[in-house]
C-alpha cells in the first residue's frame, strides 16, 4: 500500500494553559510538567467532527494525483462522533458526491487511525478496492469535562485525511511496508482506565497511571515488532511518531527504544491530545521534511486498550 498524499485541519481557536489556571487553578508549569501541553485547539460552535474532516479532505483534494472519482473506498475513524447514524465516512461521501462505494466508520479509541488503514489493507487484499480515502477526526472538546482536573486540560480538536492506493501512483508516494495492530483489553484496568459514556458524563480518566504504564509497554513493543518484521533495526529508523497523548509517554517510549530525541515527532505541546487524528496530523505537518529512503514508524495506543504500529518508507 502507498500513501499518495496526506493533509490536516486544525480549528483556529487556541486555548492556552492560562484558561485552565482561571478555571481550575492549574498552573501552566504544572500542566507542562505533567503533560508537555502548552496550548490546544478548540473547534468553534459551528464546527464538529464531520466538518473538520471535510475541511481536511478539501485540502487533500488540492494535491490529489488522480480524479476523486477514482476513490472506491472511504474509511472514517473517530471516537467522538457528531452523528452516530450519518457517520463520519458517510458525511465525507456525501460531500464528495461519490456514489455506490464501500463506506465504513470505525472506532478503537486513539488507535483508530491504524485500524482504519488496516481495513483498507483488507479491502485491497480482497480486490474490493484499489484507492481509498481514510479520514480521522476527533472533536474532544465536545465531550470532555473541562472542570475535571485529571484530564480536562488534555484535549484538543483536529482532523486529517490520507489518500491510500494499492499500487504506487507517483514517485513521492510513501510505502506502507508493515502494519500491526492488537487489542489489549485483558491488560491492567483497560476497560475502566479512560472512558467516554455519553449517557453519564464526558471523558474521564480515573486510572491515568495505568494508561501511562500500558502505553509505555505496548508502543515500544509493537514498534520493535514492526521494525523487525521488515528486517530493520532501530538504527534504520529515521523518525518515530507516537500517539500524542502525553509528552512524558513519548519520551519514555523513545528512551525504551534507544531513539534520540531528534527522531521524535511531536505536536502535543501545541495541539494537545487530538485523539486518533494526532499521528496523522503530525505526518502531514512534517511531510515536506521527509527524504527519499527514510523510515518512519507511527505507533499508537488507545483506551480500551488497543495498540498498533506502522512502518512507512518515503
Amino acid at each position: 500500500m502507498y500513501i499518495n498524499t496526506v493533509s490536516h485541519y486544525l480549528p483556529s481557536q487556541v486555548i492556552g494553559n492560562e484558561y485552565f489556571t482561571k478555571l481550575n487553578n492549574l498552573s501552566d508549569e504544572w500542566i507542562v510538567a505533567r503533560t508537555g501541553i502548552s496550548e490546544r485547539r478548540r473547534a468553534s460552535p459551528e464546527e464538529n467532527t464531520a466538518t473538520m474532516a471535510i475541511q481536511a479532505v478539501d485540502t487533500l483534494l488540492e494535491n490529489i494525483p488522480y480524479s476523486k472519482n477514482e476513490i472506491d473506498l472511504i474509511v472514517g475513524a473517530t471516537y467522538t462522533p457528531y452523528d452516530t447514524i450519518v457517520t463520519l465516512a458517510h458525511a465525507v461521501q456525501h460531500h464528495l458526491q461519490i456514489p455506490d462505494i464501500p463506506v465504513v466508520t470505525i472506532s478503537s479509541a486513539c488507535s483508530s487511525l491504524l485500524n482504519a488503514i488496516e481495513i483498507v489493507e483488507g479491502y485491497f487484499a480482497m480486490g474490493k478496492a484499489s484507492k481509498a480515502l481514510v479520514v480521522v477526526s476527533d472533536h474532544n472538546t465536545a465531550y470532555n469535562n473541562e472542570q475535571d482536573t485529571v484530564s480536562g486540560h488534555l484535549w484538543g480538536d483536529g482532523a486529517s485525511a490520507l489518500l491510500i492506493s494499492k499500487e504506487r501512483q507517483t514517485k513521492t508516494d510513501m510505502h506502507i511496508k508493515k502494519l500491526i495492530t492488537g487489542g489489549a483489553a485483558t491488560s491492567g484496568r483497560a476497560i475502566e482506565a479512560v472512558v467516554l459514556r455519553p449517557n453519564d458524563r464526558g471523558v474521564i480518566m480515573p486510572y491515568g497511571r495505568d494508561v501511562f504504564q500500558n502505553a509505555c509497554i505496548y508502543m515500544p513493543k509493537v514498534s520493535q515488532q514492526v521494525i523487525q518484521a521488515c528486517n530493520l533495526t532501530i538504527d534504520d529508523l529515521d523518525y518515530l511518531i507516537p500517539h500524542q497523548a502525553n509528552h512524558r509517554i513519548s519520551l519514555n517510549v523513545i528512551n525504551t527504544l534507544g531513539i534520540p530525541a531528534e527522531k521524535l515527532l511531536s505536536n502535543i505541546q501545541y495541539l494537545g491530545n487530538t485523539g486518533c487524528a494526532g499521528c496523522a496530523i503530525a505526518l502531514s505537518e512534517n511531510r515536506d521534511k521527509f527524504k527519499a529512503g527514510e523510515n518512519i514508524v507511527i505507533t499508537v495506543f488507545g483506551g480500551g486498550y488497543s495498540y498498533g504500529a506502522m512502518l512507512v518508507t518515503v
